[in-house]
């Protein structure tokens, strides 16, 4: 089904004008190319070009346009024209890695090359499962490149997933989650969905980040349908021992914005993962031994993590996790082991008799 979307600028219904963009009838025109609409503010050059390009026939350039585009956060290398033109060029035959390569995503390609085993996304699937409601449709913000559309759409979930960078989205759509729909919009302008509700609404690993996030909050619910569940992941705390892997927050002023919530130590949720057990809420408080929050509002108390969204499906091909060594484990980087590797599940030799569940052996897309 076509999805409907509105005016980041003014919230105004936007329709096809061509094949290849929309408009309010008035005076906004957004490039859609590979049916991602690419409706950022602030990128008006962009824009044009991309326009500029489709209106002329050349799809493969306006694509090579978008490509060039990063969030305000990126400090990694530019973009290579020649190396976009490559990539788009033979994008039928590279793997997802080598993709990543030719965009110089640098250490976030390590990020989402084995994020299929992070502790941190392990977390949010037992988030989501946990509160599982069988939801049709679900919507992520900060969806990056589709690990979570990828687990919701085999569990015949229609996802909507959204990000602030084209080239995560086209990634998503060619390499890791094709079913979904995908949308390019900045959080903090009038979001594109109109009244739009679903059934599930998330953002796992990105809110924090994110600017305006009292507002953030505020739209997330306004877009979770009425008995739905919102979830937020990986909240980081402020007061941990050590600091915080990035922007944080005290848990009172998390609390502040989540006042209602259901609250979970990322900890507890690997732990219930690990044991097929229901993870045991916690209380916002000064704890310097936790590292990040998530939360969630709606939805019926934690279940049993047994199956479901937070293991391979039952018909998932599974391969031995690449990050594992004969002697010691193939970090990607030392930033990479900083982060990730005292949680990680699968460096114990099997705490969990299950190699699927600890992430010893790991359902990767086909182009990995």
């Amino acid at each position: 089904m076509e999805q409907r979307w509105h005016s980041p600028l003014t919230g105004r219904a936007l329709h096809h004008d061509t094949a290849h963009s929309l408009t309010d009838g008035q005076f906004e025109r957004w490039p859609v190319v590979e049916g991602i609409p690419y409706l950022r503010t602030e990128s008006e050059g962009l824009v044009a070009l991309a326009l500029d390009r489709l209106d002329a026939g050349d799809v493969d350039g306006a694509l090579v346009a978008l490509l060039t585009d990063q969030d305000a956060w990126w400090t990694g290398p530019a973009t290579d024209l020649d190396e976009l033109r490559d990539l788009v060029r033979r994008r039928d035959e590279l793997t997802l890695r080598e993709a990543m390569a030719l965009m110089r995503f640098g250490p976030v390609a390590d990020y989402f090359a084995h994020r299929w085993s992070d502790p941190t996304y392990l977390a949010g699937l037992a988030l989501l499962e946990a509160h599982w409601t069988a939801p049709e449709t679900a919507f992520e913000l900060a969806g990056g490149i589709g690990h979570f559309a990828r687990a919701l759409g085999e569990r015949g979930v229609a996802c909507v997933s959204a990000d602030i960078v084209f080239s995560k989205c086209w990634l998503a759509k060619n390499w890791v989650a094709p079913d979904a729909d995908y949308v390019v919009f900045d959080a903090k302008d009038s979001w594109p969905l109109g009244e739009r509700q679903f059934d599930l609404v998330h953002c796992e690993d990105a809110f924090y980040f994110l600017p305006d996030q009292d507002k953030v909050a505020r739209r997330l619910r306004e877009a979770t349908a009425s008995g739905g569940v919102l979830a937020v992941g990986h909240l980081h705390n402020s007061e941990v021992a050590g600091g915080a892997m990035g922007p944080a927050r005290t848990a009172a002023e998390w609390n502040d914005l989540f006042p209602d919530a259901r609250v979970f130590d990322e900890r507890e949720l690997r732990a219930a993962l690990m044991e097929a057990r229901a993870p045991q809420s916690t209380h916002w408080g000064t704890n310097e031994a936790i590292e990040a929050w998530s939360v969630v509002e709606g939805g019926p108390q934690p279940r049993a993590l047994e199956g479901g969204l937070a293991l391979p499906s039952s018909d998932a091909d599974l391969r031995p996790n690449p990050l594992i060594g004969e002697a010691e484990p193939l970090w990607p980087s030392e930033r990479y082991v900083t982060e990730y590797g005292a949680a990680a599940t699968w460096t114990d030799g099997g705490a969990a008799e299950d190699p699927a569940r600890d992430r010893r052996r790991v359902d990767l897309p086909e182009r990995w």
